[in-house]
């Protein structure tokens, strides 16, 4: 068996980005990786430096064929969604107030320029992009997107295939489509992949081996089974730590509202496209619910109406803190009683800015924005910071972190403020096993407070809160 790639004796230039020795690693053909690690083990960094993003002080990067690495090797991350829009600080805005007429390409214009076959339109069918052809890249729900953007890296042909935490964000059935697709790909085109995963119970059956991260230090690779049967290890990896979580005071008043909001016969349309149809929902003061429903059945869509971040939301009936929407209040008044979380806010927050600076701008319910928290402001936001667990990486630039870390950064800016209502759209997005039952502990500690209303979105069942004890779903508009 050949070796495609070789790794040998790497120091990258940058003392920072350096594991605590010099890395050797192998993939031979046929093998399927996946690098497995918790948040802001260098999982992120090795992908990086394979690509040849990250300079070397010592060691090279050899590879089997004699393409440039750019050809040989692909890799998926979400922030590609900016290559289609007109740039990094309109996509927010762009998502929810463009029209038909927008300049923006549909997916199947997009896809065009690939060339199609017997096995591309199988593959097309096989993971559902036919119903998306029609639909603009700015109107995919997160999980339509991630869906979006492996089946179009995968027409590019790469012989090697990094995927980033590939299954979050999509449904049940997704997941499954998508596994079966990279385990056809294999066998088909002879691709072969390396995931980037946060958590073990994610490796799939087209996984042979592991290359397990922990704190930077040197990995050492496993075969799936080795890696799997050790428990022990998986435990030193992932540890499910139980300490004392103590939340921050408020001198905040409880709120008295009855109906924290309320939609009646809502229609949302966006050209021939109906996304919502006759949408009746009432929340009340205190309540916990589950919003569910496969990707693409308007999840997204129904919470930018709740948020006021969605303009069709004043041409239907809506109520909110008991008072109807459009009857005077501004959109900040709207905000300043709800934390917010999504899969996409990560993309809004493009700037060298410190982390802590990013918890502080949930006080102004600035997206992509920033403002000078005063003093009692940043220790709040420090609290939060700490709370789960990132108060170290205060200083630290939010565009410099692992997409785990920035989850965690924009959950504790969801709390900062002490909002009556949160609206969590798949939280625990990125995070590993540890940060996910610490967040699942911050959330259901925080809502056991009194007048504290919840709506939460995940497609992972065992994610849900025990709070949670209402549950709406939507179903996809044919």
């Amino acid at each position: 068996m050949s070796i495609t790639i070789s790794v040998n004796n790497i120091v990258p230039r940058i003392p920072e980005l350096r594991f605590n020795e010099p890395v050797f690693w192998e993939m031979k053909d046929n093998e399927q990786w996946a690098f497995v690690g918790p948040n802001g083990s260098g999982k992120t960094l090795f992908s990086d430096i394979l690509q040849g993003k990250i300079s070397l002080k010592e060691g090279n990067i050899r590879f089997s064929h004699n393409e440039k690495t750019s050809e040989i090797i692909k890799s998926i991350a979400f922030k590609d969604i900016h290559s289609f829009t007109d740039s990094r600080n309109t996509y927010y805005q762009q998502r929810w107030h463009s029209t038909e007429t927008d300049d923006v390409p549909t997916i199947g214009e997009i896809l065009k320029k690939y060339t199609t076959g017997k096995e591309t339109d199988r593959f097309m069918h096989h993971f559902n992009i036919e119903e998306m052809l029609s639909k603009k890249i700015i109107s995919l729900s997160s999980g339509e997107l991630r869906k979006f953007l492996i089946y179009k890296t995968l027409m590019s042909n790469p012989k090697i295939l990094i995927l980033d935490n590939p299954f979050i964000g999509l449904d049940a059935a997704s997941r499954i489509q998508l596994n079966n697709l990279l385990q056809e790909m294999a066998s088909v085109q002879e691709l072969q992949t390396i995931l980037l995963l946060s958590d073990p119970s994610d490796i799939p059956d087209s996984v042979t081996h592991i290359l397990p991260f922990f704190k930077k230090k040197r990995p050492v690779p496993a075969t799936r089974e080795e890696f799997i049967n050790n428990k022990a290890y998986i435990e030193q990896l992932f540890p499910s730590g139980k300490e004392t979580i103590s939340l921050p005071g408020s001198e905040d008043s409880i709120s008295q509202h009855d109906v924290t909001f309320r939609m009646e016969k809502v229609n949302i349309k966006y050209g021939n496209r109906t996304i919502l149809k006759n949408i009746d929902w009432e929340v009340k003061n205190g309540e916990k619910w589950a919003l569910l429903g496969p990707n693409g059945a308007g999840k997204s869509t129904l919470l930018s109406l709740i948020y006021a971040d969605n303009p069709q939301s004043y041409a239907n009936t809506f109520y909110l803190f008991d008072r109807k929407r459009g009857s005077g209040e501004s959109i900040w008044e709207i905000k300043k009683h709800i934390g917010y979380v999504s899969p996409e806010m990560h993309l809004y927050y493009t700037e060298n800015v410190p982390s802590v600076e990013i918890v502080g701008s949930g006080f102004f319910d600035s997206i992509g924005l920033y403002r000078k928290c005063n003093p009692s402001q940043e220790i709040t936001a420090i609290k939060w910071m700490h709370i789960f667990g990132i108060d170290h990486l205060a200083q630290r630039s939010f565009i410099t972190l692992s997409s785990g870390e920035q989850r965690l950064v924009l959950l504790a800016r969801a709390f900062v403020k002490n909002p009556d209502l949160l609206i969590l759209d798949e939280p625990l997005h990125g995070l590993d096993i540890s940060n996910k039952n610490r967040a699942s502990r911050i959330i259901e500690q925080y809502c056991d407070q009194p007048s504290k209303t919840l709506v939460y979105v995940t497609h992972y069942p065992q994610e849900m809160p025990a709070c949670v004890n209402h549950t709406f779903k939507l179903t996809k508009n044919v």
